[in-house]
């Protein structure tokens, strides 16, 4: 009698963690990283919301489109110009262009290593445009409507 033995596929030839310790690495997430629409509704509520923005891409890219009220300050200017910029009280969420870009990883380092509280902004530039949310170029005001790939399209919460 031959034995067969399985090998698991992909999704389990890792195991899953322990509920303690994925819980611990989920939290930490989220300490480190913003969604796109959580920023985007905690700025277009009424008063402070409690952080800034930090756009920390090249000035053609910021002049190409950038989130309105965002502070612009990219990457290798952080360490000359943060503490003329930046309060170290108030909380930064920084951006890039995108998930395939890692400029908002590395503005958030920088900060990080300056004393800020900082987290990393999920999507991107990008994903703020594709969501349909408005944004600002050297020619002013652009909106453009959701992808349905990424927001609902009828505008309504996505239940995350």
């Amino acid at each position: 009698m031959t034995q067969t033995t399985s090998v698991p596929h992909p999704v389990l030839r890792v195991p899953p963690a322990a509920p303690a310790t994925a819980a611990a690495y989920f939290a930490a997430s989220l300490a480190f990283h913003a969604d796109v629409s959580d920023v985007a509704a905690a700025l277009a509520g009424d008063g402070d919301p409690g952080f800034v923005v930090l756009d920390s891409r090249s000035t053609e890219s910021w002049d190409q489109g950038h989130i309105p009220g965002a502070v612009h300050l990219p990457t290798a200017l952080i360490r000359e110009q943060a503490e003329q910029l930046l309060d170290k009280a108030v909380p930064v969420v920084t951006y890039c262009w995108g998930p395939g870009c890692n400029g908002a990883t590395r503005a958030a380092l920088a900060l990080a290593e300056l004393g800020y509280q900082v987290k990393e902004m999920l999507g991107g530039f990008e994903y703020w445009v594709r969501e349909g949310f408005p944004y600002e170029t050297w020619e002013g005001p652009e909106r453009r409507t959701a992808d349905p790939l990424t927001a609902p399209a009828e505008g309504a919460d996505c239940g995350c």
